[in-house]
C-alpha cells in the first residue's frame, strides 16, 4: 500500500509538470553543439568489455585538446561495454555514450594514479595523504558536456567497497566523477552506477548542471553519495533519480582547519524533481561545511525508504555558516527520521582544529513536507554556544509509524517559529499564527 501511495505521488508530481511550465534552473550553462565528431573506435576502441581502452580514450582525448576545432569535438561512444583506467577530460569536450555503450572502470587497482588531497579537506577524506584520481576527471577545464542516449558509466566498485570493508585501503577511494578547477559543466542523460567513493563531484567549480541522470549502488554499498557539490557555486540538480548506500545529495565546503583557510564556499545550489531511497539522507548539507554554504534551495522532492529526509549537519570545529536554506514540497514514505538539524555529526582530520571554531547556523526554512510512515518527526540540537536561530517549520506533516515509542521531536538551542506543524513541534519553537511571520536571514 505504502509503495502505491509513493507511485500515486509521482505521478500525480509528473502529471502536474506535464501541463505546467517546467521550472528550470538548467539554462545556466548552455548546452554546446559540436560539429566536430568522432568516435573511440578511430582510436583503437574495442566495446568487447575485456580490451583495456585506457590509449584509446587518452589519444582521441589528445587529439581533441591538441587539434582544436571550432565550437568543440564530440567524443562518441557507440554501443559496447569499453573497459579503461581512469582518464582526463579537456576543455570544449563532450562526451557521448550510445544507448548501450558502458564505459567500465578497470579493477585493477594497482596502477590506478595517486593526485593531491584537497587543500580545503588537508588531507584525503578517509584516510591520511593523497588520494586516488576520479575514473574520470578534469581539472581546470570549461565548456564540458557528459551526455547521450542513457549510456553507462560503470565504477564497478565492489573491489573498492571491499577494500573498505577490510580495511586494506591505502588511501582515499577514488570518486566516480570528478570536476576541480572548473566551469560551465553539464552532466545529463548517463547512468552512473557502482562508484567506488561519491559518484558526481563538482569541486572549487561553478556553473554546473546536473539534470536527467540515474544514480545507482546497492544500498549497502559505503560513502556512495550521489551528487556533492562542494565549495562551488550555481549548481543546478534537476530530474534525476538517485538510489545509492549513502546521501543522495550533499552539499559541502571543506573540513576544519582546512576548510575555513581554504574559505570558499558552497552558494547557489538548487536540488529540484529529485527522487531516491538510501539508508542516509535524501538531502543533505555537510557535514563538511567549514567554508560556509548559503543560498540552497531544495524542492518537489520525493524519498522512500530512507534513513533521514532532510539533514542539516555540521560539528564543533567546522567553523563556517549555514544560512538561507529552503527545502520545500518533500514527500516522503518510510523513514527512520523525518528532519535533522544538528551540531555534533562528523569526524575531524585530525586532531588539530579549533575547538572555538563553532558553525553558524541560521535562516532554515522547511516548508510544505508530507511525510508517511516517520519512526520520528524530527531532532533539532543547536550548540550550546552557538545555538540555531531562524528555524522556520511550516506546514509539515509527518505521520509515525503504528506503535513507536520515540518522542516525536527533541530540540535543543534553538529558535524560530513553527506553524501547522504535525505531530506538534518542539517547544522551543514558537507557534507562528501565520508563516509569513518566519524571518528571513541574509
Amino acid at each position: 500500500m505504502g509503495y502505491l501511495w509513493f507511485s500515486l505521488s509521482i505521478f500525480l508530481c509528473l502529471s502536474y509538470f506535464s501541463v505546467a511550465e517546467v521550472v528550470t534552473c538548467s539554462g545556466i550553462v548552455p548546452m554546446s553543439y559540436r560539429n566536430d565528431k568522432i568516435s573511440i573506435t578511430d582510436f583503437g576502441g574495442v566495446g568487447d568489455g575485456v580490451t583495456l581502452n585506457t590509449k584509446a580514450f587518452q589519444e582521441a582525448i589528445y587529439r581533441i585538446e591538441h587539434l582544436k576545432r571550432r565550437g568543440g569535438t564530440l567524443l562518441y561512444i557507440p554501443p559496447g561495454v569499453y573497459v579503461t583506467e581512469s582518464f582526463n577530460l579537456t576543455s570544449h569536450m563532450t562526451l557521448y555514450l550510445a544507448k548501450g555503450a558502458v564505459i567500465k572502470a578497470t579493477q585493477d587497482t594497482r596502477t590506478w594514479p595517486l593526485i593531491a588531497p584537497l587543500p580545503s579537506y588537508g588531507r584525503g577524506r578517509e584516510l591520511p595523504g593523497g588520494r586516488y584520481m576520479s575514473f574520470i576527471h578534469g581539472d581546470g577545464i570549461h565548456d564540458v558536456v557528459i551526455t547521450g542516449e542513457n549510456g553507462t558509466i560503470d565504477g564497478q566498485g565492489d573491489v573498492w567497497w571491499n577494500m573498505w570493508r577490510q580495511r586494506t585501503l591505502q588511501f582515499t577511494r577514488p570518486n566516480l566523477i570528478e570536476f576541480m578547477n572548473s566551469k560551465n559543466i553539464i552532466i545529463s542523460n548517463v547512468i552512473f552506477q557502482n562508484s567506488p567513493f561519491w559518484n558526481i563531484h563538482p569541486v572549487y567549480c561553478s556553473n554546473v548542471v546536473v539534470r536527467y541522470v540515474t544514480i545507482l549502488a546497492p544500498y549497502d554499498s559505503p560513502n556512495t553519495d550521489g551528487v556533492d557539490p562542494d565549495s562551488s557555486s550555481n549548481v543546478c540538480i534537476e530530474d534525476s533519480y538517485i538510489s545509492t548506500g549513502d546521501d543522495l545529495v550533499a552539499v559541502k565546503s571543506g573540513w576544519d582547519e582546512y576548510g575555513i583557510a581554504y574559505g570558499r564556499p558552497s552558494s547557489g545550489i538548487t536540488i529540484r524533481r529529485v527522487r531516491g531511497s538510501s539508508p542516509f539522507a535524501g538531502i543533505a548539507i555537510g557535514s563538511e561545511t567549514s567554508g560556509g554554504v548559503e543560498n540552497v534551495l531544495a524542492e518537489h522532492i520525493n524519498l522512500y525508504n530512507m534513513g533521514v529526509g532532510i539533514h542539516i549537519k555540521t560539528n564543533i570545529g567546522r567553523g563556517g555558516f549555514i544560512r538561507n536554506i529552503t527545502v520545500s514540497d518533500v514527500y516522503m514514505e518510510k523513514v527512520r527520521r523525518g528532519i535533522k538539524i544538528a551540531g555534533d555529526v562528523g569526524d575531524h582530520p585530525d586532531d588539530k582544529y579549533n575547538q572555538n571554531a563553532l558553525p553558524v547556523v541560521k535562516g532554515i526554512t522547511l516548508k510544505d513536507i508530507w511525510g508517511l510512515q516517520v519512526q520520528q518527526a524530527g531532532v533539532i540540537l543547536g550548540l550550546k554556544n552557538a545555538p540555531f536561530t531562524g528555524i522556520c517549520l511550516s506546514n509539515i506533516n509527518l505521520h509515525g509509524m503504528t506503535g513507536s515509542r520515540s518522542p516525536p521531536w527533541k530540540c535543543s538551542d534553538i529558535s524560530g517559529a513553527a506553524h501547522l506543524v504535525s505531530p506538534l513541534q518542539c517547544s522551543e519553537l514558537s507557534s507562528a499564527q501565520q508563516a509569513s511571520t518566519c524571518p528571513n536571514y541574509s
